[in-house]
């Protein structure tokens, strides 16, 4: 009998060892029927649009986990480092330059929405574009995909005159004319609509705007049209591991992301400061 119960005892606590492995916060893992997928997200409109579609990917049976970023270089190197699934931040001009600074090897699962980038008044409420103080201030930000950008949109709207050519890859160098002796005042990105009141206007990326209580269709005084060739080339993507881009989990996310439902959101929610992407 004394034999048995050691036999039942052994028995039941080798059972008892035989656990799945739990998933963590950072990565990916399988527990019973349900996937968790662990997504890198800047704050706004990013972090905000992966919560909204948290309940559409639960009843898919996958469980959607959000890491929250403020920067632009570690949501990189954590989806490199296998930290998370992918991130949801960037446009591939700026991931592909990444990679090349930092040997990292990311590559974009999807499209998914674009960010138009705006000009707005400054300390003046009340400005606008037709009638520009000769030396007024104007803040941009000063990283190298959008500063070309904010320099495009100034040109567009016949404040400055770049080069021939210099698209995509302007500097202030290409500058070529400036009839209303403009100052640009190069800044980060996360820092220029800080400069508000200390500026004639401001050219704001479109997560900054929203994050600094601006609405592109409200207050811009000009911002980029869905069919330049700034918001084709500056759409916000999926990023993943390269290898990795045909998961599974990854396809689930993507297809959540460019459903019906999410680009209602999207489009009831940032009143035209983010556009989702066909």
């Amino acid at each position: 009998a004394v034999l048995m119960v050691s036999i039942l005892v052994f028995a039941a606590t080798a059972c008892g060892d035989q656990k799945a492995p739990a998933s963590s916060d950072g990565g990916s893992a399988q527990n019973g029927d349900a996937t968790t997928i662990t997504v890198a997200a800047s704050p706004t409109p990013h972090a905000e649009i992966l919560e909204a579609l948290k309940d559409k990917l639960a009843d898919e049976g996958i469980e959607l986990k959000v890491k929250v970023y403020n920067d632009y270089v570690v949501p990189n190197t954590v989806v490199e480092d296998g930290e998370v699934d992918a991130n949801y931040f960037q446009h591939l001009d700026y991931l592909e330059d990444f990679n090349e600074k930092n040997g990292t090897h990311l590559v974009s699962a999807a499209g998914i929405h674009y960010e138009p980038m705006g000009i707005f008044p400054g300390k003046d409420k009340s400005a606008t574009l037709d009638k520009i103080a000769d030396g007024a201030k104007i803040a941009i930000p000063n990283d190298t995909t959008n500063e070309a950008r904010a320099l495009l949109l100034l040109q567009d709207n016949g404040i400055i005159t770049l080069k021939d050519g210099a698209g995509l890859n302007a500097t202030v160098n290409d500058i070529e004319e400036n009839p209303y002796n403009v100052e640009i005042v190069e800044l980060e990105a996360a820092q220029v609509a800080r400069v508000t009141g200390e500026t004639a206007y401001v050219v704001l990326n479109g997560n900054y705007a929203l994050e600094a209580g601006y609405s592109v269709a409200k207050d811009a005084l000009a911002y980029e049209k869905s069919d330049s060739e700034a918001a084709k080339t500056y759409v916000n993507i999926i990023a993943v591991k390269e290898g990795n881009e045909k998961e599974e989990k990854i396809q689930a996310l993507v297809k959540a992301l460019k459903s019906d439902e999410i680009k209602e959101y999207i489009e009831k929610t940032y009143d035209g400061a983010v556009i989702p992407f066909e």
